[in-house]
């Protein structure tokens, strides 16, 4: 069963606030893939175990389409093709990281998701993009782990349970950014995108019981106080930091109202949404849409 769904072409006004939250000028692109497959069949982080078939296929895509609406909203969507064997598809984030037409393809660590690759990889080729390919030996997992500054001069890279350290490296020479290494050090905060975000205007989201010590000087080092906003465990539980940030719109699943409140008063405006069943596989909001920064084909 495949899902034919036309891309929404509204276009998102955003309302340019007090401080410097951008307005959204060029609408940015992004890639998405339908859960039509989607299910949890096996365990390869922390939030699987005991879901395996407890998803709802039919919830999940409900969920799917509320957010695939959302994101239309805030830019073009591109759609790939679910793949049967490939039930994790759907968290496009993974598929690789992209900056000025060029995709680093990620190297899955688990077996369980490398057939995932060369669908992606096709996918970004016959789109018009260039594709770095890493060595098995050199496990990088896209968005999930990489992140770029709004302003493009610092790309956050985690490492852990996922990605390698020794891929920063590759990351460095591809493009002329510096690659700044935040160490995760708790299993359910596997991808670097579940426990921080940068946002725009300068700002940060960010979990800090996800980090070493190191790693949490690094990031204080660099977004001043008044510029970080902390989330508390609840809500980092919820993977509130998995989210999709453009212009002053912030998507994210199921906020509380105390960050929702806090969010507003930066500026922003938070869009909360249920994305409960994707959050059995370990994924939200960010893990289900990955950022493509320029329209090749």
């Amino acid at each position: 069963m495949t899902m034919s769904i036309s891309t929404v072409q509204a276009v998102n006004n955003v309302r340019v606030s007090s401080h410097p939250i951008a307005d959204v000028a060029v609408r940015p692109v992004f890639l998405m893939c339908a859960p039509t497959l989607y299910d949890v069949n096996y365990v390869i982080n922390p939030w699987m175990a005991g879901n395996v078939h407890a998803s709802s296929r039919e919830r999940a895509v409900e969920q799917w389409q509320i957010l695939y609406r959302e994101v239309s909203r805030l830019g073009e969507v591109r759609l790939v093709d679910p793949q049967p064997g490939s039930p994790d598809m759907v968290f496009t984030a993974n598929a690789g990281l992209e900056r000025d037409g060029v995709v680093v393809l990620s190297s899955f660590f688990h077996e369980e998701r490398q057939g995932e690759e060369r669908h992606f990889q096709r996918w970004l080729e016959e789109a018009g993009y260039r594709v770095v390919t890493l060595p098995r030996e050199t496990p990088f997992e896209g968005e999930g782990d990489a992140l770029f500054s709004l302003d493009g001069s610092r790309l956050w890279v985690g490492y852990g349970p996922r990605t390698l350290i020794s891929s920063h490296r590759r990351l460095s020479e591809v493009w002329p950014v510096e690659v700044v290494s935040l160490h995760l050090t708790d299993p359910r905060f596997y991808h670097l995108d579940t426990c921080f975000a940068p946002l725009e205007g300068g700002f940060v989201l960010y979990y800090p019981g996800a980090f070493d010590t190191d790693s949490l000087a690094r990031i204080e080092a660099f977004y001043p106080k008044e510029m970080r906003i902390v989330v508390g465990k609840e809500d980092a539980l919820r993977f509130v930091c998995n989210a999709v940030n453009v212009g002053e719109t912030i998507l994210m699943n199921n906020i509380s109202e105390r960050l929702a409140e806090e969010l507003r008063s930066k500026g922003f405006c938070p869009v909360s949404i249920d994305l409960s069943e994707f959050l059995k596989a370990g994924g939200a909001a960010k893990c289900l849409v990955m950022r493509l920064d320029v329209e090749r084909a």
